[in-house]
């Protein structure tokens, strides 16, 4: 599987027109509504909602997932493979919570792609497309509407029925690791509009108000908060405005979302049991997966946990000290809260109807650096997927004796994409229009890896 090449058709600028002209009246959508456009639900899939588990950085595959134990010591590093809830499968000793759960586990040990720089990488893992801006090891770029959309702003845009919650929250925004600037590649709805953007928690989950924008005043209870909406729908009365229609939109979801954050605590995971906190471990990381399992429970389509939050190690990217850094801090943290979020979606019957995605925007180089670290490497790496229709206890693809290169089933972005598309009912292949060139293009340039499902 490639997913590489690009399908699309250009399309009149009258017919283009007349598409907007329908969905400005019709409530359609002028990306769905152009001749010869395909419905992009009639996708197979059962899943109703997704959590992307993003680790910023490059997580080294070759001691997670894929383990090498008889490749040549500045190969294979001082961690050991431990065997785990299906035979023949082996993953990292210090994976031990995981292990028990393989059996609910796909492990796709061979996507890959030939480029090893961050924002490259990142924005192609998590639009599906490469970036029509070049983007190199060190280029930091604003967002901008010319941006192709995130995974999650695809499915807030095509799958998300329920307006009175977001369709797609990013936990947090996807910034440079360990900073406060926001990534160019892909973190936002990009062509599709700001209504597709996420909403964003870049607090702390663990905090009362880690969404300042939906909290009330100090001075203004629930009751106050209610009166307020009564007096504001009386002085707006029955009139249409239609060039405040946008704004009027706007207000109303954001009082029907801060109504939602109050009276149902629907960021609030301090309402959450004791056990239940417990069982994703006391770390911002562990917390904020237990924030998307809340979410996904009261209707979230799409939560993407992008997380670069440590205090030993600059998140994933371990040039240096890897090893240290994987014992003592990353792997310790992703074992807890993975294995929580998973055990806690089985045990209320949502996780075959959750997908749940745990990937980076590639792996490591097989050959330990001077420094006791792995540099980047996007040739090779490993993407885990659980629950949302997936076959749970199987591996698909192979990497070589290093783990250097697949060796089969090789897959790339797209296809990684598309298969989350697949699962969440959307029809990767249908063709929607891209405002940007006034011409139709495929939802997804990959296919979809059939193994999975």
């Amino acid at each position: 599987m490639t997913g590489m090449e690009t399908s699309h058709t250009n399309i009149g600028r009258r017919e283009l027109l007349q598409a907007g002209t329908v969905a400005l009246f019709s409530g359609a959508s002028p990306l769905l509504s152009a001749p010869g456009l395909t419905n992009p639900l009639s996708g197979r899939g059962t899943a109703k909602r997704c959590i992307l588990v993003y680790l910023l950085g490059g997580p080294p595959h070759q001691d997670m997932w894929d383990m090498k134990p008889d490749a040549p010591s500045e190969i294979r590093g001082p961690f050991n493979p431990v065997s785990t809830s299906v035979p023949g499968i082996h993953i990292c000793e210090h994976l031990p919570r995981l292990a028990s759960q393989t059996n609910r586990l796909s492990i796709i040990r061979s996507a890959g792609y030939k480029n090893s720089d961050h924002p490259f990488m990142t924005y192609y893992t998590l639009t599906g497309r490469i970036s029509p801006t070049p983007l190199g090891a060190n280029t930091v770029l604003p967002p901008t509407r010319e941006d192709d959309p995130h995974i999650g702003a695809v499915i807030n845009k095509f799958a998300h029925k329920k307006p009175a919650v977001p369709g797609y929250v990013s936990i947090p925004e996807l910034r440079v690791r360990m900073q406060l600037l926001p990534v160019a590649g892909g973190g936002r709805a990009g062509y599709l509009g700001p209504e597709y953007d996420p909403l964003m928690v870049n607090e702390d989950p663990r905090k009362a108000d880690a969404i300042a924008s939906l909290s009330l005043p100090k001075n203004v209870n629930s009751s106050r908060h209610s009166k307020r909406k009564q007096l504001l729908a009386m002085l707006d009365g029955d009139a249409k405005r239609p060039r405040l229609r946008d704004y009027d939109k706007l207000r109303r979801v954001a009082m029907e979302l801060t109504d939602g954050a109050v009276d149902d605590g629907l960021f609030d995971i301090n309402k959450e049991p004791a056990g239940t906190r417990e069982l994703y471990g006391d770390h911002r990381f562990g917390q904020s997966l237990l924030m998307a399992r809340r979410l996904v429970e009261r209707d979230v389509s799409f939560v993407g946990v992008h997380f670069n939050y440590m205090s030993k190690c600059d998140g994933w990217d371990t040039h240096q000290n890897n090893f240290p850094c994987l014992k003592d801090e990353l792997l310790p943290l992703l074992d807890e809260g993975l294995s929580g979020l998973i055990t806690d979606l089985e045990q209320r019957g949502m996780l075959d109807e959750t997908l749940v995605v745990c990937m980076g925007e590639f792996g490591r180089t097989p050959k330990i650096n001077n420094a006791g670290g792995r540099d980047h490497w996007g040739q090779c790496g490993s993407v885990v997927m659980a629950g949302g229709g997936v076959k749970g206890g199987h591996v698909i693809g192979a990497s070589d004796k290093h783990a250097a290169l697949p060796t089969q089933t090789p897959v790339g972005p797209p296809d990684i994409v598309a298969s989350i598309y697949h699962a969440l009912g959307l029809n990767p292949h249908a063709l929607i229009v891209d405002p940007r060139l006034n011409r139709t293009l495929q939802l997804c340039e990959g296919d979809v890896i059939k193994a999975l499902f």
